[in-house]
């Protein structure tokens, strides 16, 4: 079926009308690139999956109030953030475990409400853990993303504790040359809730 988005007018009115093809070629376009941009935030799957048909279903809900005027991926974009940030307020008013400073440092990020800014400062960290010299890529990875204790990471690379340490603290004083003191959030949200040390 070809719904084509030059004529987007058309478009809109087949979905304010109840047109349910063109609602399936609208989740079957943008359903995979709206997932992928969230689990960008969340780096949780289920979530991603959940906050995805959600942003469909109100879509489909609410259709008969579509403005003309719309550009329909800025406002899927725009609804897929709106839901990221309403679902980390609802997790974070259950949160028992997560110590007030790690809230606290998400909060300064994500309160922000500037989804292109968020976007680039993920983006900007992904790329320094990337850079980072191979061996403090390696321990900072084994803590961060696998959750091993400073104990754990040096019998598992066979090194002392104390270089442990010293991998993680360059690899914090390079990250963050990017964002600052957000990059306990930003590193919240890549890692997907890990607890993060303070150096």
């Amino acid at each position: 079926m070809a719904y084509l988005y030059e004529n987007r007018e058309k478009f809109i009115d087949h979905l304010k009308n109840g047109d349910e093809s063109a609602y399936a070629y609208l989740v079957k376009t943008y359903h995979k690139p709206l997932f992928v941009y969230v689990l960008s935030l969340n780096n949780d799957r289920t979530l991603a999956e959940d906050i995805v048909q959600t942003v469909f279903l109100r879509m489909w809900e609410y259709r008969k109030r579509l403005n003309m005027d719309y550009s329909i991926k800025s406002f899927l974009y725009k609804s897929a953030y709106n839901e990221f940030i309403n679902q980390y307020h609802k997790s974070r008013r259950t949160l028992s475990t997560l110590e007030k400073v790690y809230a606290e440092a998400l909060d300064a990020v994500v309160d922000d409400g500037n989804r292109e800014l968020l976007e680039q400062k993920i983006a900007l960290v992904t790329r320094g853990i990337e850079s980072l010299p191979p061996k403090c890529k390696e321990t900072f990875l084994l803590s961060k993303k696998e959750g091993l204790t400073n104990i754990e990471i040096a019998e598992y690379l066979n090194i002392s504790i104390k270089t442990v340490e010293g991998q993680l603290t360059k690899a914090y004083a390079l990250l963050r040359e990017g964002v600052g003191s957000q990059l306990k959030g930003i590193l919240f949200l890549v890692f997907g809730g890990v607890e993060i040390d303070d150096f």
